[in-house]
């Protein structure tokens, strides 16, 4: 997700492929964008950005040739003031999930481009905001967010003074790691910064908010100190506040976005940036938002009740071709018995030779390991269960088949011998007349 640093990164990347580029004509959105249209139009115009926390500001700035006569008559036939040109506009974005902003081709435009700026020259190109989930939104003559406070990047020492000054609000109430999403005193703090921040203060995530504030209100440098001692002193041991501004900066400087893989060299560098959000080894928990934060060490007295950790692991490609430790469930009564009665050949007597049919299916190459007889799968699991965790009540029902099959085997067996013993009857002798 876009945090402070790629909309920073965004604000930079249109001013510098707008620069001394001028753009012409309408605004387009897309059909399926839900944002709203953005009414300006004007023959020659200028694109700048302005960054600010996890906001970004478009200025679209009309040049003087807009005085011309033709757009004279377009403004009049529109019952507007012919001599006045259109107004500069402002359109601020916030980016959602996967906001950006790319300069392409017109004959090359992104799948998920849901507002366009078009460029003067031959051929055209595209500014354009693409965002593939549609979260990010846009406001047309917009201003920043009002319940937003200070930016950490541009305004340190306001972002400081007015979290220092409120920690008496409830939101200090809840653990760090939720507190730092909040864009009413962290504007521009995301998922993988918190995660980031705490990790190099050894800063358990559940941890009271306003317990680990309350310490930097008090936080004094010895006087005595020279000025660049204190600046080594300061930069050696940073405070929670800030790594809310020297983190952020240092994935600004990374340059390119940093966190697209579609740019490899650029998502390598950040990758190798990280030390905790995502990486091998790690924690993860969810806190009360449902967000993940990856830690290491004890997650803190305010950790959810009842969830456990999971740990992260790198698995080569031995491990993925390495088969699962998970053991399969033996197949249910009413499978087994469905696919024994499958492979009953015709005019087979069901319980007569009902050994036979086992041994047959469990020697027929045709039928692999799945269409085995429910009794062999059973030898077989029970050769990896031990008895300790086998249910009594599985034990109880495979004892009362065992006896089914010899009960029916030997009444099968009975009434065969009965069936002969009435074909056949009593023996009478002959004695032909010549003997006598």
């Amino acid at each position: 997700m876009p945090e402070g640093p790629e909309l920073h990164l965004a604000s930079r990347y249109i001013n510098t492929v707008c620069a001394g580029l001028l753009f012409s004509g309408k605004v387009e959105k897309s059909a399926v964008s839900k944002n709203p249209e953005v009414p300006f139009e004007s023959r020659t115009y200028a694109i700048s950005a302005t960054p600010r926390g996890k906001e970004v500001k478009l200025t679209l700035l009309p040049v003087k040739e807009e005085e011309s006569l033709c757009l004279a008559e377009e403004s009049s036939t529109a019952g507007q003031d012919p001599d006045s040109p259109p107004q500069p506009m402002d359109v601020v974005f916030r980016f959602g999930m996967s906001g950006s902003f790319k300069l392409v081709p017109e004959t090359e435009l992104p799948k998920h481009a849901h507002l366009r700026f078009y460029t003067r020259e031959s051929p055209r190109r595209i500014l354009c905001f693409v965002d593939f989930r549609r979260f990010g939104r846009w406001e047309v003559q917009g201003t920043w967010q009002p319940d937003r406070g200070p930016c950490v990047m541009l305004e340190y020492e306001k972002f400081r003074e007015n979290v220092l000054k409120n920690l008496s609000d409830k939101a200090f109430d809840k653990p760090i790691c939720e507190a730092l999403l909040n864009q009413k005193f962290f504007n521009g703090i995301g998922n993988y910064l918190r995660a980031e921040i705490l990790y190099r203060l050894r800063i358990p995530p559940f941890e009271k908010a306003r317990t680990v504030l309350e310490a930097l209100q008090h936080r004094e440098q010895d006087p005595a100190l020279t000025l660049s001692k204190k600046v080594k002193l300061k930069r050696e041991n940073p405070d929670l506040l800030e790594l809310c501004h020297s983190l952020p900066m240092e994935v600004f400087h990374l340059g390119g976005k940093g966190y697209d893989p579609e740019s490899l060299d650029d998502f390598t560098a950040f990758q190798q940036w990280l030390r905790c959000y995502c990486v091998p080894g790690m924690r993860s928990l969810r806190d009360s938002n449902g967000r993940t934060i990856w830690f290491q060490g004890e997650p803190g007295p305010m950790a959810p009740k009842g969830k456990r950790s999971h740990k992260k692991h790198s698995r080569g490609k031995a491990d993925l071709d390495a088969p699962s430790s998970k053991e399969t469930k033996p197949p249910s009564k009413r499978r087994s018995k469905d696919s024994s009665s499958h492979e009953e050949p015709q005019g087979t007597k069901k319980h007569g030779r009902k050994k036979e049919l086992i041994q047959g299916a469990e020697n027929s190459p045709a039928n692999g390991p799945r269409k085995r007889h429910a009794r062999s799968r059973r030898k077989g699991s029970a050769c990896q269960d031990s008895p300790e965790t086998k249910a009594p009540a599985e034990r109880k029902t495979r004892s009362r088949r065992r006896a089914a099959a010899y009960k029916s085997t030997e009444v099968a067996a009975a009434g065969s011998r009965q069936r002969q013993a009435r074909t056949e009857g009593p023996v009478t002798t002959v004695i032909p007349p010549s003997s006598l």
